[in-house]
């Protein structure tokens, strides 16, 4: 059992979304900003590093706008979607762009492989979480 999960399940008040779908995408936020972080310092090591440059900046950008966005969703007391909506929107943005740019690494680098599939099931946890608000 996740903390997230753990931390929901002692939540004092009802939430207005469903704490499975929000304990999933904060997992998620998490998993993604370690993995990005991880995949920036990696790709640093690389012998071909110009061919990164591009893969380090997403990378880092994706890193920062999940950490922004899973601090905002997890704090539940006097929740404002007019706040997580457009978060949410460009955390999905952002993990797509990264997560191709990794793709196109994939087969190089190992850990391009793993970052793209953090940021790919982010994005789509961030989507699941949109849907759950509506």
């Amino acid at each position: 059992m996740s903390y997230a999960t753990q931390l929901l399940d002692t939540y004092p008040r009802t939430f207005n979304v469903d704490a499975g779908v929000l304990a999933a995408t904060i997992d998620a936020l998490n998993d993604c900003a370690q993995a990005c972080t991880a995949d920036a310092d990696d790709d640093l090591s690389e012998q071909n590093l110009p061919e990164l440059v591009k893969c380090i900046r997403l990378c880092l950008d994706c890193t920062d706008v999940c950490a922004a966005t899973v601090r905002v969703t997890s704090r539940q007391t006097e929740y404002d979607a007019n706040v997580t909506r457009p978060l949410l929107e460009a955390c999905a943005a952002t993990c797509k762009s990264c997560g191709d740019e990794c793709e196109r690494h994939a087969q190089m680098h190992e850990h391009c492989r793993v970052c793209a599939e953090a940021c790919r099931r982010c994005e789509q946890a961030c989507r699941e979480l949109l849907a759950a608000m509506k």
